[in-house]
């Protein structure tokens, strides 16, 4: 498979005129604005990778007059920190593209849904927010964006535990169907955006669908902010082109002794060395919301997994039986295999149960903790055996 070497770019974090774009979208349609978005084939950048445009038409054909745009910037992915950046640095563009959203599917109320770590960013935000709702108004929307804010629960960063939040709720994962678009804060038809993915939409907006397409690849359009962390000697933040293999990014970021790498945080997936070559950053390889932790032979593999099992049998919500009780046995099975109370081979007992759990947990916690748990498993099975 063909893939794009490291080019790094700089678009998210480029300072523009907000009432350039704004009123360049005030004076489109809602369907050029959402065909603009569809066109330039940007996906989610939370993660999930839906298409941007596809949410933004789904709900625009929903006949209720009431409906909401809500930026999810309830950032709790372990390793992830570049929605922090996005918002302390280019907050503007984040309003610019609910504004723009809002015009594209009929909605006047927009939320910005904060992770409470991030509460020291609210003063801030408030008094840019003030400012911009000024000029918004002055070209026309009819617009309204507040905050609300997370209490520390890794499981509101998933859509319908976000709006159970809001409501005053406890932070629980809702049935699907039905989808948010539908039926989602209150009831009523909502778009859930990622803080980049709302900030990409200003960016084609300004540029156009076909320039951001030059950018990435067929599959993956566009560019991505990723946060690199771990055993490297320039850790931070970077925006880089999307259909990168990730020989190339390590050789970028590593420190020549890289055997693994995290992409996408805990509910990601760990590529041991042998596969850098063959990976390929985007949707047809391994998608990311942003997290890239690398590892060096220095660390424990079992260690990282322990982590990581610990970690998920904390944030489950508990609502689901698969996943509430499934974390605690993946956790207790790793712990007994390296004391030797059980065989090597429960291992492969364990790799049942994680894909189970994919199969039968209700949301997307306990559908993705087999994502580190099998890749780990499967690559490193000798440091938890021995």
């Amino acid at each position: 498979m063909e893939t794009k070497k490291i080019s790094k770019v700089d678009l998210i974090f480029e300072h523009i005129d907000p009432r350039e774009v704004l009123t360049k979208a005030y004076g489109m349609t809602r369907d050029e604005i959402i065909d603009e978005i569809l066109e330039s084939g940007l996906k989610g950048r939370g993660g999930a990778g839906f298409p941007t445009g596809m949410k933004w038409k789904l709900c625009s054909e929903e006949k209720e007059k009431t409906k909401y745009i809500i930026c999810n910037a309830d950032e709790g992915e372990p390793g992830t920190f570049k929605d922090r950046e996005i918002l302390d640095r280019v907050a503007y563009k984040v309003y610019a593209g609910m504004t723009i959203a809002g015009k594209a599917v009929g909605a006047k109320k927009g939320i910005i849904y904060l992770r409470g770590e991030y509460k020291f960013l609210l003063p801030q935000l408030r008094m840019q927010l003030d400012g911009f709702l000024k000029m918004s108004n002055e070209i026309g929307y009819d617009f309204e964006i507040d905050f609300r804010l997370g209490s520390g629960a890794y499981i509101c960063g998933e859509e319908s535990a976000l709006f159970e939040s809001i409501e005053g709720k406890r932070g629980e994962p809702r049935n699907k169907p039905p989808y948010p678009t539908h039926s989602g804060l209150f009831g009523k038809p909502t778009v859930v955006n990622n803080v980049e993915t709302l900030v990409n939409s200003v960016i084609i907006l300004k540029y156009g669908s076909k320039k951001y397409k030059q950018m990435g690849t067929m599959f993956s359009t566009g560019a991505k902010v990723f946060s690199v962390s771990g055993d490297t000697p320039i850790p931070g933040i970077y925006e880089l082109e999307l259909g990168m293999s990730l020989l190339e990014f390590v050789k970028e970021f590593g420190d020549g002794d890289t055997k693994a790498v995290q992409v996408g945080g805990a509910a990601g997936f760990c590529v041991p060395r042998k596969l850098f070559a063959s990976t390929v950053i985007g949707f047809e390889g391994v998608p990311t919301g942003g997290s890239m932790k690398l590892f060096n032979s220095s660390r424990s593999m079992y260690n990282v997994l322990h982590n990581y099992l610990e970690f998920f049998t904390e944030e489950s919500c508990g609502q689901c039986t698969p996943c509430r009780v499934g974390c605690q046995q993946l956790l207790r099975g790793v712990e007994s295999v390296k004391k030797r109370e059980s065989k090597s081979t429960y291992l492969n007992e364990l790799v049942k149960l994680a894909d189970t759990m994919k199969i039968a947990s209700k949301c997307g916690l306990g559908q993705s903790v087999g994502n580190a748990f099998k890749s780990i498993v499967e690559n490193f099975r000798e440091e938890i055996i021995y």
